[in-house]
Formats: structure tokens, C-alpha cells, sequence
């Protein structure tokens, strides 16, 4: 974690270096000298805020986070609350937008769910955004059905999601947020009533 005092101003420059470096070179070859030269600063300052390549990955990977929840807040603010249906796609579309989709951004996600297996820092923030993702379509789908039937078909949607981004990251086409949302549908017009669609 960044030391008290940190400049605000460097935080985002070199959370976005150290995505920058990853994406180029891959996470073992972004030396934190790399990540300095990216960012145009200090390896000492890198050093100092971050104790090291750990620290900063883990505040690059809590950056992505709050950015996906940022996305998925807003747009949820602009669906009926009244609507689940509306609100999951709205979730869908908060895990597919803008910067989420980035070659780097995508990169960083890749690399933070590999790491995540070896760092238990990381397997902590892994965790909670897959919990903060299954809590959000299992509140909307028990407006529509019981607890077990609502975790299972969450479950169904974050598969869904996780397999399109690890076949995007992976294809030279990139990351495709039209199939996931066509998936998506077909696997929840086979689980809902018909009237849910209405």
C-alpha cells in the first residue's frame, strides 16, 4: 500500500505505468526500473511508496477495482430499480466498459488472477470482487426467485463473464461484450420465467 503522504499525483501515473509495463513485456520482465521509466520517475520513489513490484501491483490491481465498481455503480444509477432484468445487463455492461476492456487494463487483469494464486494480497482482492459481483445479480435475481436458485444462476452469469474475458484477453480480436451479452441472455431466458421479460 502507498505510504501516508504520498503525492495524489503520482499514484495514478504510475498505477497506469505499471499496467503500461505489464502489458508491453509481461509481468516478470516489469522490473520496477521498467515501471519507473514508464512513469518517467525514480525506481527509489517506487520503492519508497510501494516497498517494491508486490506493493505496487497490489495497488495497480485495487485502482482496477474500484474502477469496475465505479463503472458498475454507474451504471446501475441509470436502470429502474424496479427492473432486474435491466439491472443484471446494467452489471454486465458496468464488466465490459470502457477502460475495463483496455489492452492493458485486460493485461493487468490477467496477470492479477494468475498472481493471485501464489499471493494471498492478492487472492484477498480477488475474492472480494467476486463476492461484490455474485452479491449484485444474486440481490437482483431473488426479486424474482429464492436464495439457492438466485446463487446458482449468479454463479452461471460470473462463469459467463470470466470465460469471455479469458478468451478475449487471449484472441486478437480482443475481448467481445456483444457475445457475452448474447450468452447472457440465452443462459437467463433458459432459467426465468417468461414474464421477466416482459
Amino acid at each position: 500500500m502507498p505510504k501516508v503522504g504520498m503525492p495524489e499525483i503520482r499514484k495514478p501515473q504510475l498505477v497506469s505505468a505499471t499496467m503500461e509495463a505489464i502489458h508491453a513485456v509481461g509481468l516478470h520482465k516489469a522490473s520496477v526500473a521498467t515501471i519507473a521509466k514508464y512513469a518517467g520517475v525514480s525506481p527509489a520513489i517506487i520503492n519508497h511508496y510501494f516497498g517494491g513490484k508486490d506493493g505496487l501491483l497490489e495497488a495497480t490491481m485495487r485502482s482496477v477495482l474500484q474502477e469496475l465498481a465505479k463503472a458498475i455503480s454507474e451504471k446501475l444509477k441509470s436502470v429502474d430499480q424496479s427492473d432486474p432484468v435491466a439491472r443484471i445487463f446494467a452489471i454486465v455492461d458496468g464488466n465490459f466498459s470502457g477502460r475495463q476492456v483496455a489492452p492493458q487494463v485486460v493485461s493487468t487483469w490477467l496477470t492479477f488472477w494468475c498472481q493471485s494464486m501464489h499471493k494471498p494480497e492478492l487472492l484477498r482482492l480477488q475474492q472480494v470482487n467476486n463476492k461484490r459481483l455474485l452479491s449484485y445479480f444474486r440481490y437482483e435475481l431473488k426479486k424474482m426467485m429464492g436464495h439457492d436458485e438466485a446463487s446458482y444462476i449468479a454463479q452461471g452469469i460470473a462463469a459467463i463473464i470470466d470465460g469471455i474475458w479469458l478468451r478475449g484477453a487471449l484472441s486478437p480480436n480482443g475481448i467481445d461484450p456483444k457475445l457475452a451479452k448474447a450468452l447472457i441472455e440465452d443462459f437467463l431466458k433458459s432459467k426465468l420465467q417468461a414474464d421477466a421479460w416482459a
